[in-house]
C-alpha cells in the first residue's frame, strides 16, 4: 500500500495543509508521499509540448514523466483542495490536465475507442468548502463537483472511486467544530485506505488546530 497525498494551496498554514498533515500522521509510516504542488513549483500550464505529447501518446515533458513515476508506485491517491468557484483550484486542474494524459492515463483512437489505464489506482477526494452542506445541496454544487471529478476524471481513466468527503463551512465554524469535522474527514479517508488487506495500520492521531483558517 502506498498513498500519494496531493494538495493545491499556496499557504502552508492553511486548513488544507493541516488536513494534509493529519492524513499523513494517520497512515502507516513509510507508506505516504506528499505532493505539495505549490511548494514544489509545479507548472500547471498546458504548453505546445504538452499538446504534442497528448496527440502522440508519449514523449511527455520531464516534469510530467516525474509525476507519472510517482503515481505508478501509488495504490491510493488523495486529492486535498479548497473549492474555488465550485471546482478545484487552477493549480490542481493543471496537474490533472498535464499528468492524466493520453497514452498514460487512458488511450484513445478512432479505431479502438477509449481504453482506460488506471485500474490499479484508487482515487479519494477531500474538498474543503467555504459554504455549508445545505447550500451545496440546494444548488446542486456537490453533485456538480462529483460529476466533474468522479465521473469526468476518475471514471474516464478507469481508476476506482474511493471516498469523497466534503469538509463544509471551513471559514465559519469554531476551531473546535472544525477540528471535529477534520477528524471525521480524516477518519473516513484513512478507513477507506485501510480497507485494503494490510498489516500494522493505525488510526488518526490527535493534533491541534492550525493558527489560521482560510481553507
Amino acid at each position: 500500500m502506498h498513498t500519494l497525498l496531493v494538495a493545491a494551496n499556496p499557504e502552508p498554514r492553511s486548513l488544507t495543509h493541516h488536513v494534509l498533515g493529519r492524513l499523513e500522521a494517520a497512515l502507516p509510516p513509510g507508506s505516504v508521499e506528499i505532493a505539495d504542488l505549490a511548494a514544489e513549483g509545479f507548472d500547471p500550464r498546458f504548453t505546445p509540448a504538452d499538446r504534442r505529447a497528448y496527440h502522440d501518446g508519449g514523449n511527455y515533458p520531464a516534469d510530467v514523466t516525474a509525476e507519472h513515476r510517482r503515481l505508478e508506485r501509488t495504490t491510493d491517491l488523495v486529492l486535498v483542495f479548497p473549492v474555488y468557484w465550485w471546482s478545484m483550484p487552477a493549480l490542481l486542474k493543471g496537474w490533472i490536465d498535464r499528468v492524466f494524459v493520453n497514452g498514460w492515463a487512458f488511450a484513445y483512437s478512432s479505431a479502438s475507442g477509449l481504453r482506460p489505464k488506471l485500474q490499479a489506482l484508487t482515487t479519494h477526494l477531500l474538498p474543503i468548502a467555504g459554504a455549508d452542506s445545505r447550500a451545496y445541496e440546494r444548488h446542486g454544487y456537490e453533485n456538480a463537483v462529483r460529476t466533474q471529478i468522479e465521473h469526468g476524471i476518475i471514471d474516464y481513466c478507469g481508476s476506482r472511486r474511493g471516498s469523497t468527503v466534503f469538509l463544509y463551512e471551513s471559514e465559519q465554524l469554531t476551531p473546535e467544530a472544525t477540528l471535529r469535522e477534520v477528524d471525521r474527514a480524516v477518519r473516513t479517508i484513512t478507513e477507506a485506505i485501510h480497507a485494503r488487506p494490510t498489516a500494522g495500520t493505525a488510526g488518526p492521531v490527535s493534533a491541534g488546530f492550525p493558527p489560521v483558517g482560510s481553507q
